[in-house]
């Protein structure tokens, strides 16, 4: 079988050197020999499908350490892996370009029309709650395990929206920050306290009246990642306009925070994303 250099592998392979070395240390695409003297190495035809099939992968920012995997799957099978890669790459670069459009609407002072912005006086409200830290993942997984542990406890319920579950979002929520978030279930006043004593691994405490700015989201199962990122700029926007954070009002202080609340029909939830704010 015939052999060439490192260069004229490179060449053929269309890698840099400086890449099959690389390679070569990380098990990757090893040479077929190399010199012990002089420690040059030597390639043969037969390598340059893994080396070219190693530069695609790197051009499709796949890392290497998952590339040394992907490289011994057989075709079929790493077709179907690169379908679900490009599948999540698109739905990531849509949620990028929504959020940037996101900003642009809220850094240069418009408003997205695509939310129509509306505003609810909430009352005093005695809330049951679970408050944690938590990543992206985690985030939605906390109010599955918190909308489950309200159902087998069967608790009487509020009437109106504002006895919707709702869940708070003390901080952003990211891969660099993890918030906390607060899930949230108004119960009766009166019926208050025994719910706590019943229900010992749940917070009791009493949320002030406030007036929320919201904008519906529809259908939870329907919404998209990027969905709250534009509506809370709407939201921010809308502030701007009605001066909110002059004469005594605060958008969302800190003690009422960001939040979204599910309104839950047979269909599955219904939701909205709010701003809390007092006077």
């Amino acid at each position: 079988m015939d052999e060439m250099g490192i260069g004229e592998f490179a060449r053929r392979s269309r890698l840099s050197v400086k890449a099959l070395r690389l390679y070569d240390e990380m098990g990757l695409l090893p040479p077929s020999r190399v010199e012990s003297a002089s420690g040059y190495r030597y390639y043969t035809p037969d390598q340059l499908e893994r080396a070219r099939l190693i530069a695609s992968l790197r051009r499709l920012d796949v890392p290497l350490a998952d590339i040394a995997g992907l490289v011994e799957l057989d075709g079929a099978d790493l077709a179907e892996w690169l379908g679900e890669h490009w599948r999540v790459a698109e739905d990531e670069h849509a949620t990028r370009r929504r959020l940037v459009n996101a900003l642009v609407v809220e850094l240069s002072g418009r408003r997205d029309d695509m939310y129509e912005v509306k505003v609810r006086d909430v009352p005093e409200r005695h809330v049951l709650c679970v408050k944690r830290h938590v990543t992206p993942a985690q985030a939605w997984d906390l109010g599955k395990e918190f909308i489950a542990r309200l159902r087998d406890a069967r608790l009487p319920r509020v009437e109106g929206t504002a006895g919707d579950v709702f869940a708070i979002y003390w901080g952003e929520v990211s891969e660099d920050s993890d918030g906390p978030v607060e899930w949230c279930r108004p119960v009766p006043e009166s019926a208050a306290e025994a719910l706590a004593a019943r229900l010992g691994d749940l917070t009791l405490r009493v949320e002030p009246a406030h007036r929320e700015a919201y904008v519906e989201m529809g259908p939870y199962e329907d919404q998209r990642a990027e969905d709250w990122p534009l509506a809370e700029s709407a939201l921010r926007a809308w502030a701007k306009e009605q001066r909110l954070g002059e004469g005594g009002l605060a958008i969302a202080p800190e003690e009422l925070g960001m939040r979204v609340t599910y309104a839950f029909r047979p269909g599955g939830p219904v939701c909205d994303f709010a701003a809390a704010y007092a006077e």
